[in-house]
Parts: structure tokens; sequence; C-alpha cells
């Protein structure tokens, strides 16, 4: 008789004398799977969300840095701008920008 491995994912698990013995006789081979039941949802139900909101987050932080740097950079080229400029006249109005250093 020619000799044949066990068929299938689970062959590894049988031990090969209780194959052959069960092949030679011609024996059912029993094989018991020990399960847990699922109590609860499983964890990337949770994750899931939590993830997608982390980044969300993440993303609101990153526009308010932005805009922050965007409003800081405004600011200073202003401040630029009416140090340079002096005082801004138009249509009799003048509008002094900056004030002198002492």
């Amino acid at each position: 008789m020619a000799h044949r491995d066990p068929p299938g994912i689970i062959a590894p698990h049988i031990p090969a004398d209780a194959y052959r013995r069960a092949e030679a006789t011609g024996q059912p081979v029993v094989i018991v799977v020990h399960t847990t039941d699922q109590s609860g949802r499983p964890l990337h139900h949770y994750l899931f969300p939590i993830v997608i909101a982390g980044a969300g987050v993440a993303g609101v932080f990153g526009l308010v840095a932005a805009f922050l740097a965007l409003l800081d950079f405004a600011a200073q080229t202003a401040t630029a701008v009416g140090g340079a400029a002096g005082t801004l006249g138009i249509g009799g109005i003048t509008l002094r920008l900056a004030r002198p250093k002492d």
C-alpha cells in the first residue's frame, strides 16, 4: 500500500499512526474542534469608529494650526508694511499705520 498524507488543512494535527490505522482498518477519524462562543461584538466594530474619529480630530487640529500660522504671517506682514509705509492718505483722510519708534 502506498503512503498517503491526510487530506485537508487539518491533516498535520492528526497523529500519523492514528490516521494510518484508520486508513488500514476503514474506521472513521473523528476530529473534535473546541471553539468558544462569541459573547460580544468583535473588537474591530469598536476600533474602526474610534480610528475614524481620531483621524478627524487630527485633521481639525491641522486646519486650526494652519489657520493660526496664516494669521501670524498676515499680522507680521501688516506690521512690516505699516512700518515701511508711514502714513497713508486717501481723499484727504490720512491714516497712520504704525507708531513711530522714539
